[in-house]
């Protein structure tokens, strides 16, 4: 979810034909049944591909333990809840974050705006402008080019 800045009613369904590995893109059917293409990160993709080695289900990516669908909410909300308390984080934070956590990484790494709400599928820019609050690393970057601009006027 995190690595392509995924919904949780995106990941959870995921189909295996849903990967094109050659071309290494995640076709997903978002909110309003609308697709897009996201790019998969190449260790994200060697993860996915041991993942499905491990049960080998010819529909689903995440099946359910009988193998006719793909696994429910509540099991994937268990599991990132047992994940935050084996990492000692905030029992509080929802699935959600890691799609927010995507966004602003994306941010702090100049993706331009434009491109993060491609990505994320948003019909509005101005749902994405809420990831573009100045975080830690922005402001770093901000002082330097400040300083740089400055420097010898």
């Amino acid at each position: 979810m995190y690595a392509c800045g995924l919904r949780t009613n995106e990941a959870r369904p995921l189909e295996v034909h849903s990967i094109d590995g050659d071309n290494q893109i995640l076709r997903i059917i978002g909110k309003g049944n609308k697709e897009r293409l996201i790019p998969i990160p190449t260790p994200t993709l060697k993860e996915l591909r041991g993942l499905w080695k491990t049960h080998r289900n010819k529909r689903w990516l995440f099946p359910n333990q009988s193998g006719g669908n793909a696994i429910s909410s509540c099991i994937l909300y268990r599991a990132f809840k047992d994940a935050l308390n084996l990492a000692g984080l905030p029992v509080a934070t929802t699935p959600h974050a890691l799609r927010h956590s995507y966004a602003t990484r994306l941010s702090e790494n100049d993706v331009d705006i434009r491109t993060i709400q491609i990505l994320l599928g948003h019909a509005d820019i101005k749902t994405t402008t809420i990831y573009t609050h100045l975080t830690e690393p922005k402001r770093k970057k901000l002082r330097d080019r400040l300083d740089a601009i400055m420097t010898n006027l």
